[in-house]
């Protein structure tokens, strides 16, 4: 994609950064697991479940991207 922009990939991913806010892997890992939570909220498909539909190699990865980048558990309580 910088080939395509004129721009080396560094270029590219500064300017995404100053752009968005986030550098392109931790805004996919951001706009993934926020896929992940409207699919838990549409019902209960089991975590497995949401883990295989939003893309995650299997639910022990979603189950440590949840403490990541929300700071929690999935049993912990919220409140």
């Amino acid at each position: 994609m910088a080939e395509k922009v004129g721009l080396s990939e560094r270029q590219l991913r500064r300017r995404f950064t100053e752009a968005v806010g986030y550098g392109p892997k931790a805004l996919h890992s951001i706009l993934r697991f926020q896929h992940a939570l409207d699919l838990g909220r549409r019902g209960d498909p089991g975590l497995a479940a949401i883990a295989y539909q939003a893309g995650y190699a299997d639910q022990a990865h979603f189950t440590r991207e949840v403490r990541r980048l929300a700071g929690m558990t999935l049993t912990e309580p919220l409140g």
